[in-house]
């Protein structure tokens, strides 16, 4: 049996692998306050990203790590690859944090092998002892890798983690990095290392796993029965493809089902101590704040947090519950943080009460931050009756995403109607302050904004998607407007609102393009890219875990 922490870890990839789902990126306030949010959570292990990728990133994983990486905060954690470049790059980003992690991996399946890294299985045995030991002589706490563990030769990738424990690392990670196996499968891996690896003992057991197929959950529940103690998982799990592991899916079937699962920690059935460490309050106000930053919108019948979670259309049901919610409910809504209690703002509202709201959607503003969304509530408020939970989340999303602009939107301007040929007028303004106008002609007002928008900052791109959602109901609700744009096969989202769909149309658009420019300045992560440029002849692979 492996180190047994005593309960089920929480490690959160949120901001590193659920940060690769297509036109996901974050800027650097977004992922502070997504960061601050995970540790009110109370995630054990925050992955806060790839310090290699670029500065930005670096920079990233280094602010978070400084104002979360508390004492009494979580593990910050860096992904590097097993050289010696990414390493020490990650060693430094983690630096400030007073608990830090360096996560290094390498494929062990021979098709990785053979047709990524190009090396023999000799190799990768000399390399990951040399770079765990590295990355050890730089932290303490050092997480290793097998990558596509699921398509690994086990008796190989046995030999692989035993010398990697001999060198150093405290956890072995066993990631089915493309989805592939089924609960079975993946639970007999587990198992078979617990009873193969001869110093498995002295690392803990962690899982990470793709949902191809919709089986990541089912697989890290099987592996928790088999060893497994830490979890790799994201907030709604997004992630590359179809995600990653559902931390709210994974920590409420560990909750609900605690009987079960407690004679797997050797505990007795009814013992009543958490499996997690999570807060279970948050986690709807988590789902919410990721999804309202990442621009993905969580589906209606998500699991947990999904809009008709705890929705009952059929009489039967509704009969049922009324008389009893356990009759269809298994979890109560406050468990996870909703309640029927929704306060609204109004125009008389004063900044305090904005803010305090604000720090129980999980925003912390200050100074001119707080300033600036304050007056974006008075403003909305002058158009609005009540202003609701979800206004303010998609303020403080519209002024996060402008923070790091290349560019602002000074003015839109539009004409159309039955008789007209749909026009638009915007003008941008520039880091530098300088402002320039554009006018075209489109097949509808948000065509046309689009299109003057392109003759003016002139960066090639494809609109890949536009969508428009009421952001609460009512005559007078904000109208949110989400925009993909697409380059060189990379996808980049924006999103906005506002009471006119119109200008949220080209704030959105705007959001989306800055966020082109930035990731033209950054390196690539996802594994469908190109590798990054080697800098020796050490081994070369992206991070797709």
């Amino acid at each position: 049996m492996a180190r047994d922490p005593g309960r089920v870890l929480i490690f959160d990839t949120t901001l590193r692998d659920g940060e690769q789902s297509p036109g996901a990126s974050l800027n650097l306030d977004e992922k502070l306050a997504i960061a601050q949010q995970l540790a009110r959570l109370g995630v054990d292990i925050i992955e806060a990203g790839f310090p290699f990728a670029s500065p930005g990133d670096f920079e990233a994983v280094q602010r978070i790590a400084a104002a979360v990486g508390t004492d009494d905060g979580p593990v910050i954690c860096g992904l590097a690859r097993a050289t010696k470049g990414d390493i020490k790059a990650c060693a430094d980003a983690v630096a400030p944090a007073a608990r830090r992690r360096i996560h290094t991996f390498l494929a062990t399946s021979d098709i990785h092998l053979e047709h990524k890294l190009r090396k023999s299985r000799a190799e990768v045995l000399k390399i990951v002892p040399e770079m765990v030991a590295y990355a050890r002589s730089l932290v303490e706490d050092v997480e290793f890798s097998c990558e596509d563990a699921g398509r690994s030769d086990p008796e190989f990738m046995h030999q692989v983690i035993q010398a990697a424990i001999a060198a150093g690392a405290t956890t072995i990670n066993i990631p089915d990095t493309v989805g592939y196996t089924t609960p079975g499968e993946f639970g007999a891996l587990i198992a078979d290392i617990n009873s193969q690896v001869p110093n498995i003992e002295q690392a803990v057991i962690s899982v990470h796993g793709h949902n191809d197929l919709g089986l990541a959950v089912a697989n890290f529940l099987e592996a928790v029965k088999c060893g497994a103690r830490q979890l790799e998982c994201t907030i709604n799990g997004i992630g590359e493809r179809a995600g990653n592991a559902s931390l709210e899916e994974l920590v409420m079937a560990l909750h609900v089902r605690r009987s079960y699962f407690n004679p797997f920690l050797g505990r007795a059935e009814g013992s009543s101590e958490p499996l997690t460490a999570i807060r279970t309050e948050e986690i709807y106000k988590s789902s919410r704040l990721v999804s309202n930053l990442t621009g993905m919108a969580v589906q209606p019948n998500k699991a947990i947090v999904g809009a008709n979670a705890f929705a009952h259309e059929s009489g039967i049901h509704q009969d049922g519950v009324l008389k009893n919610r356990l009759t269809y409910e298994i979890i109560d809504a406050r468990t996870i943080g909703l309640s029927d209690n929704r306060i609204s703002l109004g125009k008389l509202s004063g900044r305090s009460a904005v803010r305090a709201r604000l720090e129980e959607l999980g925003y912390q503003l200050q100074g001119d931050d707080l300033n600036d969304a304050f007056a974006r509530f008075k403003e909305l408020a002058d158009r609005k009756r009540e202003i609701t939970d979800r206004d303010l989340e998609a303020i403080v999303s519209d002024h996060t995403q402008q923070l790091e602009a290349h560019y602002q939107l000074a003015g839109v301007q539009v004409s159309c109607g039955s008789e007209l040929r749909p026009t638009a007028t915007v003008t941008l303004r520039t880091a530098a302050g300088e402002e320039c106008s554009q006018a075209a002609i489109g097949t509808g007002p948000v065509d046309a904004v689009c299109q003057a928008l392109n003759r003016l900052v002139m960066v090639p791109n494809e609109l890949v998607e536009f969508s428009v959602k009421s952001v609460t109901e009512g005559i007078d609700a904000m109208g949110e407007v989400t925009i993909r744009l697409r380059q060189d096969g990379r996808l980049y989202s924006g999103h906005a609102a506002d009471t006119d769909v119109v200008v949220a149309a080209a704030q959105a658009f705007v959001n989306a393009l800055n966020r082109l420019v930035s990731g033209q300045q950054r390196l690539p992560l996802h594994p469908q890219q190109a590798p990054l440029p080697a800098t020796s002849s050490e081994p070369l692979e992206a991070p797709a875990l």
